[in-house]
């Protein structure tokens, strides 16, 4: 592999996203540098909510049981009005197909610390703390990256460095605003004894005052208030006013107040993610509203999906394929979950008495003839060229676990995988590892594997090293695909 810069790849940000990007990169032998104009991880718990997939994310990178101790399943969620009638309500966390629980809640600096250690472990990871990214230049080979008045040559970049994105803005790219601006007060806490508090995570649809309360990581609390336009947001944050806030909850008594902050819970979507070799991630890509909890989550699949791409593409694949096939399948995803995001927002937001009863009432007329409420399910990826044309292509291959407790992912390693219902002799591939059902490797998982290919209906499957699923058929059809979109095959374009 061509190593003509200072560095493979330049990641601005050292955030969640950011610093799960730079594992997966140099886990897989590129040379990264990231950078953060901070010293420290910002010591405040911000995302409070995980899923079952960006679990499996973080399995991929060898740090899952680290970040279990920050984590506990996801209580029930419900949806509640003034008078306290549930409106939805959304089960506690199950095991789902992707081997962890549904939904988690966590305590985002105990993860991003896990995710540090791991970067420091990395050979070919260089991390440089209060450096600040100024501006790029981008060449035929390059990009140059000025930082802290050095420049620094690597062969990609991409920018992590959150919603106000220096990245963003040295590319001249906009946001799509979805027109959702909402003031809202969080408060993060420390709590000495959770029995003083609901078991349950609630959403109160209260005109009065639409209220957020949330378990987080173990141990910790997070409300959030709805700001009335007649407030002001700084005098909101003082003492009297927490106190009057929490009074429903008890008051402060018992807790530890972590952090007090105003912030506008924003719909953008950015236009473009990639200019040639600068592309962007996490929320330098988006915003959404925190109603779904998919923040975060967006972000490292984001890491997850573009990873394995910038390594095929420096590596000799067809770069434009594989880096434009990013936003291609991450871009409609992110704006549906913002789309829903909103939706929910909408309608817990409401100030006005009269919109708020027709909602309950509505909410009741549905509930009593058996309609269910709105789904949460998460939108599709977008069409690439990286995905075929079988029902389950861009959908994820579940994980099921064994009897011993050992997950599917673990026992087939690292990249791409072929998987045959019947045993197959045939050529293989960089990168690819093919097996059969009746392999003794999978002997643990044999059955929940017959199940999915019942299911299916389809000989065999190749699933992407980020466990989406290529496309199914026949292996040997399967398996040129593969070949053909990942490796450089077409002299017409030339590799990174």
């Amino acid at each position: 592999m061509r190593r003509d810069c200072d560095y493979d790849v330049c990641v601005v940000g050292f955030g969640p996203v950011g610093a799960a990007l730079t594992a997966a990169l140099g886990m897989r032998g590129l040379s990264v540098l990231a950078v953060d104009r901070s010293m420290t991880v910002y010591p405040q718990p911000r995302a409070a909510h995980i899923d079952g997939e960006t679990m499996r994310i973080l399995q991929s990178l060898g740090v899952a049981d680290a970040v279990i101790p920050h984590t506990r399943p996801a209580p029930p969620y419900e949806f509640r009005n003034t008078a306290g009638e549930i409106l939805i309500s959304v089960p506690a966390a199950t095991l789902a197909d992707d081997g962890w629980p549904t939904h988690l809640m966590i305590y985002q600096p105990g993860i991003e610390q896990v995710l540090r250690r791991l970067c420091a472990h990395l050979a070919t990871v260089h991390v440089r703390l209060g450096t600040s990214f100024q501006r790029l230049e981008q060449s035929r080979d390059a990009v140059t990256a000025w930082l802290d008045g050095v420049s620094v040559s690597t062969r990609m970049l991409v920018g992590c460095d959150g919603a106000s994105s220096t990245v963003r803005e040295a590319m001249g790219v906009q946001f799509d605003d979805y027109g959702f601006d909402e003031p809202w007060l969080v408060i993060d806490a420390l709590v000495l004894d959770e029995a003083r508090t609901p078991a349950v995570c609630l959403q109160l649809c209260d005109p009065a005052r639409p209220t957020t309360f949330t378990l987080m990581g173990p141990g910790r609390l997070r409300w959030e208030f709805m700001l009335r336009p007649e407030e002001d947001p700084s005098q909101m944050m003082g003492e009297g006013s927490i106190e009057r806030l929490l009074s429903p909850w008890g008051g402060s008594h018992g807790l530890v107040i972590e952090r007090r902050a105003v912030y506008r819970f924003h719909g953008l979507v950015a236009r473009h993610w990639r200019d040639r070799r600068v592309l962007l991630a996490g929320d330098a890509a988006h915003l959404m509203p925190p109603f779904a909890g998919q923040g975060l989550c967006s972000g490292l699949r984001d890491a997850h999906n573009l990873a394995w791409k910038i390594d095929a593409a420096l590596r000799g694949g067809p770069a434009d394929a594989l880096l434009d096939s990013y936003q291609e399948e991450r871009e409609p995803h992110a704006r549906g979950i913002v789309t829903m995001a909103i939706d929910a927002g909408r309608l817990v937001c409401t100030l006005d008495s009269e919109v708020a009863e027709r909602r309950d009432a509505k909410a009741r007329a549905d509930r009593e003839a058996g309609v269910a409420p709105s789904s949460l399910a998460l939108p599709p990826l977008g069409a690439s060229v990286l995905l075929g044309s079988h029902t389950a292509a861009g959908t994820q291959f579940p994980q099921p676990i064994a009897a011993d407790g050992s997950r599917f992912d673990d026992v087939m390693g690292a990249g791409a995988w072929l998987i045959s219902r019947r045993r197959s002799e045939g050529a293989t591939h960089r990168g690819v590892t093919r097996v059969d059902v009746d392999d003794p490797l999978l002997s643990g998982f044999r059955d929940a594997l017959e199940a999915w290919f019942d299911t299916a209906a389809v000989p065999a499957v190749l699933v992407r090293p980020d466990r989406v699923i290529f496309d199914t058929g026949v292996a040997e059809e399967l398996l040129a695909s593969w070949q053909r979109l990942t490796l450089r095959l077409h002299e017409r374009e030339c590799a990174l």
